[in-house]
């Protein structure tokens, strides 16, 4: 089939991609110039493993093409609009401009029957306002306007597109449903549910998947603290908790807040919809305050191991992205951490295996370096924001000769406490004694 994808940001890009490596016929599409050029001479502009391989592999094969103009609309039998939709200034509403402008461009240009997807997370009825567009523009359009949300984890996109939970799909019009089946048959050999409903419940969907996530963290986030107070380990409460079918191990990993492209802004977006629907979701708008106090709370713990005192003191810093294997920085707890140790007189001294060009234009005055080792030369306390696997075994004894003293505060619980006192580490979790 023949698919023109509107936006090559993270969701389009990787989406672009893995259509093609199914043997579609895919042109990837953004007004960026300079991010087409980049991807026509080979070059990527997120980090995200394996993306690389699979679009030269693609584009070699001449089933993934990049373009600046829309002419591939007028053919294609799929149009997936997959352009950003940031948190609005001011409200906290999904900001819907690029969307909605996206939508009057492909109306414009379509040709036959014509199913215009919105891979974009969007608020419900959002599909209603897409196809009142077409309508308005393009009254004899033959279209059908269809909800398809991305299930999509950084740093394991494509597999997660490859073989996914499952894949929502929101319409009702049977032609549609025709060419939905037969973009993702490659997925019936996994036997992949397809789960079909309206386009609004698709629509829901999404959010509450994000929001629950969300809410999963914050709560085991919670439960750490209790932890702290009364001698537990969280992570053996998680671990206890996780075996029960119902409630699953996944996201039950205590830390210093969730952060990333989608639960932060989703969230919030979703307070603000059921508030303006008149059924505020009390648990989610909780959610969001904890998490954003749970950042704060982390640059505390730090002030604590250096007995409240940083004025003049060097901190240093493994993993700034918000999660590993990205470069995404959005809402990463070290935005929130690090500014609130330099209010106390930090020096900072950091390292991240991808995001430091991003963390540039983000963060002031901090000094980045070239590996772990040089984040910890010269530190009064170390501490680890981002679980990067090259941060899980590190040579602590060379660690301990680098730093001015031995003070380590692990906010993600790589390493075994005891371990740590025993190697003469004053040593700071999360959740654990």
């Amino acid at each position: 089939m023949k698919v023109a994808m509107i936006g090559t940001g993270y969701v389009g890009l990787v989406s672009g991609a893995c259509f093609a490596d199914f043997g579609h016929t895919v042109t990837c599409i953004d007004k960026d110039a300079g991010k087409i050029e980049r991807l026509k001479a080979g070059g990527i502009p997120i980090f995200e493993p394996g993306l690389d391989v699979l679009v030269a592999q693609n584009v070699k094969a001449g089933r993934l093409f990049f373009s600046t103009g829309l002419d591939s609309v007028h053919d294609a039998d799929a149009v997936f609009i997959a352009v950003g939709t940031p948190s609005r200034r001011g409200d906290g509403h999904a900001d819907l401009s690029y969307v909605y402008a996206a939508a009057e461009e492909v109306a414009a240009l379509v040709g036959g029957f014509t199913v215009v997807v919105t891979k974009s997370t969007v608020p419900v009825g959002t599909g209603d306002e897409i196809e009142a567009i077409f309508k308005r523009v393009r009254p004899d359009a033959d279209v059908a306007v269809v909800s398809n949300p991305e299930f999509l984890r950084e740093g394991a996109a494509i597999e997660d597109f490859k073989r996914p939970d499952r894949v929502v799909v929101g319409t009702e019009d049977e032609r549609a449903r025709e060419v939905m089946r037969e973009l993702y048959r490659p997925l019936y050999l996994n036997e992949t549910p397809m789960v079909f409903t309206n386009r609004r419940t698709s629509e829901l969907i999404k959010y509450a998947s994000n929001a629950f996530l969300a809410m999963k963290i914050t709560f085991i986030n919670e439960m750490a603290d209790l932890c702290e107070a009364v001698g537990a380990d969280v992570q053996q409460v998680a671990r206890g908790m996780g075996l029960d079918n119902r409630i699953g191990g996944k996201f039950l990993h205590a830390g210093p807040g969730y952060g990333g492209s989608c639960f932060p802004k989703d969230t919030l977006a979703l307070v603000r919809t059921a508030r303006d629907a008149g059924t505020p979701l009390e648990l989610i708008e909780t959610t969001v305050r904890v998490n954003d106090d749970r950042k704060r709370a982390m640059a505390r713990k730090v002030v604590r191991a250096l007995n409240g005192d940083l004025k003049g003191k060097r901190v240093g810093v493994l993993g700034l992205t918000f999660k590993p294997n990205t470069d995404d920085m959005r809402d990463a707890p070290s935005l929130s951490i690090i500014p609130a140790l330099q209010d106390r007189g930090a020096i900072i001294q950091a390292f991240d295996p991808e995001g430091t060009g991003e963390a540039r234009g983000l963060l002031d005055k901090v000094e980045f370096k070239s590996d772990p080792y040089a984040a910890a030369e010269g530190a009064d306390v170390l501490v680890i924001i981002t679980e990067w696997d090259q941060f899980r075994a590190l040579d602590l004894d060379r660690i301990k000769l680098l730093m001015k003293q031995p003070v380590l505060v692990d906010l993600r619980n790589i390493y075994k406490p005891d371990d740590m006192r025993a190697r003469g580490f004053a040593y700071t979790s999360v959740g654990r004694r």
